[in-house]
C-alpha cells in the first residue's frame, strides 16, 4: 500500500510540474495603423530646370561618345583626328555653348567643384606634362558610380577614350574639376 501510494505522489508531482500559462490577450491580435492622408514621396522632387540641364548633359555626353575612338590630332576638331580640347569645344557648340578652344582657357571658366561633388557634364582638368606649369588636358565627365570617375578624353596613345580617374597616371596629374552647366 505504501509503494502505491508513494507511486501515486510521484505521478501527481509529475503532473503537476507542468503550470498552466494565463493568456492576457486573445488568441488572434489586431495590429492598426492609421495612414496619413498626404502622399509620401520617398524620391526628392526635380525642378524643371534641373532636369533640363541634366538632359542638357546627356545630350553633351552623348555627343562626345561618338567620337570615342577618334584618332589624336594635336588641334583636331573633326572625326579625322582630335586633341582633348577639341573634343570638349565640339560636344558643347554641337549643343549651343560657347566656350574656348583650349584647355587651359576652359579651365578659366564654370565653377570650381569638390572631386567627391562631381556630376555628369563637369570637366576635370590635367596637368599632363613633368615640366609644365598649366592646365594642358581636359576631360568630359561621363559617368560617376560612387568614387569612381569616368571621362572622356583625347589621348596621344590612344585617341578618343573613356578612362577612369582612378588610373595612376590620371589621379596623379588631376588638377581641379569644374561645372559649367
Amino acid at each position: 500500500m505504501l509503494r502505491k501510494t508513494i507511486g501515486l505522489l510521484c505521478i501527481l508531482a509529475v503532473m503537476s510540474c507542468g503550470t498552466s500559462k494565463k493568456r492576457t490577450y486573445s488568441k488572434t491580435r489586431t495590429v492598426t495603423v492609421e495612414g496619413s492622408s498626404e502622399e509620401t514621396n520617398l524620391t526628392p522632387k526635380i525642378s524643371k530646370k534641373e532636369k533640363k540641364k541634366n538632359q542638357k548633359a546627356k545630350d553633351i555626353i552623348a555627343t562626345a561618345l561618338t567620337f570615342n575612338g577618334t584618332r589624336y590630332k594635336f588641334g583636331g576638331t573633326t572625326r579625322k583626328g582630335m586633341d582633348c580640347s577639341g573634343l570638349v569645344y565640339v560636344s558643347l557648340k554641337e549643343h549651343e555653348i560657347a566656350f574656348p578652344r583650349t584647355s587651359y582657357q576652359m579651365a578659366e571658366m564654370g565653377k570650381r567643384v569638390k572631386v567627391g561633388q562631381v556630376q555628369k557634364g563637369d570637366l576635370l582638368f590635367f596637368k599632363t606634362s613633368k615640366s609644365g606649369k598649366r592646365i594642358n588636358h581636359v576631360g568630359l565627365v561621363v559617368d560617376v558610380k560612387g568614387d569612381d570617375i569616368k571621362f572622356i578624353h583625347s589621348t596621344t596613345s590612344r585617341g578618343v577614350i573613356v578612362s577612369s580617374l582612378r588610373e595612376g597616371f590620371w589621379n596623379y596629374s588631376f588638377v581641379k574639376a569644374t561645372r559649367i552647366l
